[in-house]
């Protein structure tokens, strides 16, 4: 991973107000969101989740972010925003690495709100298609090995799994 400009950020943000929030209304108040990390985290077979934090008092325009080993959060979270923060920390390396919004990181986050949230895969990837998003949802944590640790992700060979590339 090399430091490379974000240019699908402002695509996704776009994106997720008009696809992804219209059909999850659902939150999580800070005081569970390290049980929900932990618990997604496992489940899709991982070791190790990362620590959940407020947000400093001072952030007015972010609402959260995400490192591989930290997530900070307001004192209420969207669960498509937890499901974004988590798929940057699977995205993300311990040194700092990360594709910001590119390919790996729209795969799991793409992979989490299928399995997660229940959003039909099909509308998923007509959705990223028109909002010229890529995606790779072939993406694995980038931080795993080839050895398999547990629960497979959601299978991206049906013929409705969004992909395209460039």
């Amino acid at each position: 991973m090399t430091e490379v400009r974000d240019h699908q950020r402002g695509r996704v943000y776009a994106w997720e107000e008009c696809f992804v929030a219209p059909r999850d209304s659902s939150s999580v108040a800070f005081a569970q969101a390290q049980g929900m990390v932990d618990a997604i985290w496992t489940d899709m077979g991982l070791q190790f989740p990362p620590k959940v934090m407020r947000l400093p008092r001072q952030a007015r325009a972010t609402i959260a972010d995400a490192t591989r080993l930290l997530i900070r959060l307001s004192d209420t979270t969207s669960s498509w925003c937890l499901l974004h923060e988590l798929a940057h920390a699977m995205s993300s390396t311990h040194e700092g690495g990360s594709d910001g919004h590119g390919p790996s990181f729209m795969g799991l986050y793409a992979q989490l709100l299928i399995r997660y949230l229940r959003v039909p895969p099909g509308a998923l990837g007509r959705s990223l298609h028109e909002a010229d998003i890529e995606v790779d949802m072939l993406a694995r944590p980038v931080f795993l090995n080839d050895q398999p640790t547990g629960r497979a992700p959601v299978n991206p060979s049906t013929p409705t799994a969004p992909s395209h590339s460039r």
